[in-house]
């Protein structure tokens, strides 16, 4: 019932590309444009103390006209729809080709990335690394993550790697989006 609350609350404070409702973009976050809208598509979970997972996905970058990107994310198992994750946060680009992310988890994590945007080769790539990872006294130990994002058209890759529960860095995400 939360999630359903926040996803409206979400879409009734967040403009997305075509709405009649949508401000210009804030200049700092112009680079990050080609990201504003949903994508949706599948991908796959793995990490050593949990069974491997297929799940299908939906994330919503807006934008309100501030200097920052709004990010929704949602994610359900392939094989019965039943919910998985869910996170929602900011995408800031403070200066040209450095991206910030604050993210937070239901799960009892906050997380505080930085990392580099390039432009340059064929698609767009965004690294981030953790900077702060914040947890509530029950959240799951989780110490460290890093997303790497690739944007070809209206084709989005990522990784996602994550040292959690006394284990070091490694894959646990890889999907693939398209523009919906």
């Amino acid at each position: 019932m939360w999630a359903a609350v926040a996803q409206r609350a979400y879409d009734r404070d967040v403009a997305t590309p075509g709405s009649a409702s949508t401000p210009p973009l804030h200049p700092n976050v112009e680079p990050l444009e080609y990201l504003l809208g949903t994508w949706a598509g599948s991908g796959s979970g793995v990490y050593p103390t949990i069974e491997s997972f297929d799940y299908d996905e939906t994330i919503t970058f807006g934008h309100v006209g501030k200097p920052f990107l709004a990010y929704n994310q949602r994610t359900t198992a392939a094989d019965d729809g039943r919910p998985l994750h869910a996170e929602s946060g900011y995408w800031r680009m403070p200066q040209l080709g450095i991206v910030e992310l604050v993210l937070a988890h239901p799960t009892g994590i906050v997380e505080v990335q930085e990392g580099t945007f390039d432009d340059t080769g064929s698609g767009r790539s965004i690294r981030l690394r953790s900077r702060t990872m914040s947890l509530t006294s029950t959240a799951k130990e989780v110490t460290e993550v890093e997303r790497d994002f690739i944007v070809d058209g209206d084709s989005l890759r990522y990784e996602v790697r994550m040292a959690a529960v006394g284990l070091p860095l490694q894959l646990h995400l890889s999907a693939a989006l398209h523009r919906a």
